[in-house]
């Protein structure tokens, strides 16, 4: 396995803490994180509801600025982008799936998929909305409306969605947490199986120990710190 540290890793969080004020003074969210991941790595990480994972991820990606430490996504600092600077960082490079599924409504499944690859100037974006809706096994379901989908198969539109811009580096934070067993063993199959396939780096947030065996490696977080991990 390549050394996380090293050259060429996606993801390198050294120092980072998050504190939010609130009514009673500031809150830690994080606290002290240093965690990074590898090219294609796949990496969970677990712990209690309310422990920060969420957080880390939100920090990660560039969507919260850490109120300490630093973050380099793909060997940039994005203490030093704004946020328009971080969005392009992230645009073909870095895709979120969440618990909750985040299509657009007034879309069909296809068009979901599709809509984001038109905007970054895809040409065969149509054509390729059809093959990631084949590799999650919705082609049947391309002209359904999220409202006509089971949340299982929503979440699989979802993730055919993030996959289908060739990221780097996929987070996925509870992805799922929304579903039944039985969607939630085809989704994970899915995001295991298409990672690999696509060798995107993977940090996949879950309170499910059986899932997050199923990574390269797992860390820990209780009360805003990593209590396992590199």
């Amino acid at each position: 396995m390549v050394d996380v540290a090293g050259a060429g890793a996606p993801l390198v969080l050294n120092g980072v803490s998050l504190a939010l004020t609130s009514g009673a003074g500031a809150v830690e969210i994080l606290r002290g994180i240093d965690f990074s991941v590898a090219a294609g790595e796949r990496v969970a990480v677990v712990g209690p509801s309310g422990c920060g994972k969420s957080s880390l991820i939100a920090v990660a990606a560039g969507l919260e600025q850490p109120t300490a430490g630093s973050v380099r996504l793909f060997g940039q600092d994005l203490g030093i982008l704004n946020e328009d600077g971080r969005a392009r960082l992230r645009r073909g490079r870095v895709s979120l799936v969440f618990q909750a599924f985040h299509l657009l409504p007034n879309m069909t499944a296809e068009e979901n998929i599709a809509t984001p690859l038109e905007i970054a100037g895809e040409r065969r974006a149509g054509a390729a909305a059809k093959d990631w809706l084949d590799k999650v096994g919705l082609t049947a379901r391309a002209r359904h409306y999220p409202h006509q989908l089971s949340g299982g198969e929503q979440q699989r539109v979802a993730l055919a969605r993030a996959l289908a811009a060739a990221p780097s580096l996929l987070f996925a934070d509870e992805p799922t947490g929304n579903l039944d067993a039985a969607n939630a063993a085809v989704v994970a199959d899915l995001i295991f199986e298409l990672t690999a396939q696509s060798r995107a780096a993977l940090v996949l947030v879950t309170h499910d120990n059986v899932l997050a065996a199923r990574a390269d490696r797992c860390v820990r977080m209780f009360d805003g710190a990593m209590t396992d991990g590199r």
